[in-house]
């Protein structure tokens, strides 16, 4: 089932640059930033609300609440400089580098959360920085 949902995020991820580089024209990338996030903000507690389970927010230790807020402070940063990128630059480029965070996030895995990596992980990360420096020079 995660594969699905794996699936279906690389599908919206794409509709979310295309339909972002089309609606930023002629607006500031940090108004449209503010406006994406309040609909996300919007349906994330739709969702809570609807599955019932906003209980669990009495739940959540310090620590958690700690690593989420920073969580949502990293994606308010990495969405800043996205719409500020695709209001400057062409989309199939601001995304190819975009998708560079999937190399730096084994590398922090491996860094801060001692994971382990594989050969073959190893080289589908070279394969992606490669890919990325031929698909934006």
């Amino acid at each position: 089932m995660w594969l699905i949902y794996a699936l279906l995020s690389a599908v919206f991820a794409a509709l979310t640059a295309i339909l972002a580089k089309i609606g930023i024209d002629g607006v500031n990338s940090n108004l449209a930033t503010a406006i994406r996030t309040a609909v996300v903000l919007a349906m994330a507690w739709a969702v809570v609300f609807i599955t019932n389970v906003q209980a669990g927010i009495s739940t959540i230790t310090p620590k958690s609440w700690i690593f989420l807020i920073l969580s949502g402070l990293a994606t308010g940063a990495s969405w800043l400089f996205y719409y500020k990128a695709l209001q400057v630059g062409e989309v199939s480029k601001v995304a190819s580098i975009d998708k560079l965070s999937i190399v730096i996030t084994i590398i922090l895995a491996v860094l801060i959360l001692n994971e382990t990596v594989s050969t073959k992980a190893i080289i589908g990360c070279i394969l992606i920085g490669v890919g990325t420096l031929l698909m934006v020079i």
